[in-house]
């Protein structure tokens, strides 16, 4: 014997609310979705690398590494020109006081002690101020590795990137709508402008032209001389001539 069951109008409504719900969760997570496509997208990039990737002028540390042995203090060599090197720069480019920290408590703390004092006397030849310098203690935290001391001092530096973002499918995709109107993947140029920005010696020539420096005024006033007695203002190099190996092609 066979049974049929019927559905009354209270379970039809049921069943078209639960299938409405299923629609409209459906609907949502499917938005939801997109609108993360779209912003890992990135669509309101730049077309222009100049402009995904610019280049910035901010303040950075300068600094190098002095590392003292256990038994010897003072400064190497290479070590003294180093940290000359670094007062030269500080007196053209630092924006801020000169910052030295010196590990304590450790195995060659006497040793970085006498270091610290050529380094403070090195700075000073150089033309850095006493007010200049900073000299702070800190402990080392890892006991493998040899205490050293750390020199830096902020000043302006030209920065881009970061760089290795990759938001955007470089094969061909119905996401990737670069792809598809034949625009630039977004990572393109980015280690270009980040190479450009850590070749500039002088950052703020980004931002404005220096200003121009006084002419020379002995080599002027002979170029004028020559042009009143109407004779040529050209330079001759006679010495050129000697530093000839053939006259071939004469």
């Amino acid at each position: 014997m066979t049974q049929t069951t019927s559905l009354t109008s209270a379970d039809w409504k049921r069943a078209l609310c639960l299938t409405g719900a299923f629609v409209g969760l459906a609907v949502t997570l499917g938005a939801c979705q997109h609108t993360n496509d779209d912003s890992l997208a990135m669509v309101n990039a730049p077309a222009d690398y100049r402009q995904r990737h610019p280049i910035a002028v901010t303040e950075a540390n300068r600094s190098i590494v002095v590392f003292v042995g256990r038994s010897r203090g003072g400064l190497t060599a290479e070590q003294r020109a180093d940290v000359m090197g670094m007062a030269r720069d500080w007196m053209r480019d630092g924006t801020g006081a000169v910052t030295i920290d010196l590990p304590v408590d450790t195995a060659n703390a006497r040793a970085a002690q006498e270091s610290l004092h050529e380094i403070q006397a090195t700075f000073a030849a150089a033309g850095v101020p006493p007010r200049g310098v900073i000299v702070r203690k800190y402990h080392p935290e890892d006991p493998r590795q040899m205490p050293a001391i750390r020199v830096n001092y902020p000043r302006m530096t030209a920065v881009a990137g970061p760089c290795g973002l990759w938001p955007e499918d470089l094969s061909q995709s119905i996401h990737n709508k670069s792809y598809i109107e034949n625009k630039d993947y977004y990572n393109y140029g980015c280690a270009y402008q980040r190479n450009m920005a850590a070749m500039i010696a002088e950052p703020t020539d980004l931002v404005q032209p220096r200003a121009e420096t006084p002419p020379y005024a002995p080599r002027r006033n002979i170029a004028f001389d020559k042009y009143r007695k109407g004779t040529t203002t050209a330079t001759s190099y006679p010495e050129s001539d000697k530093a000839k190996l053939s006259d071939t092609g004469k």
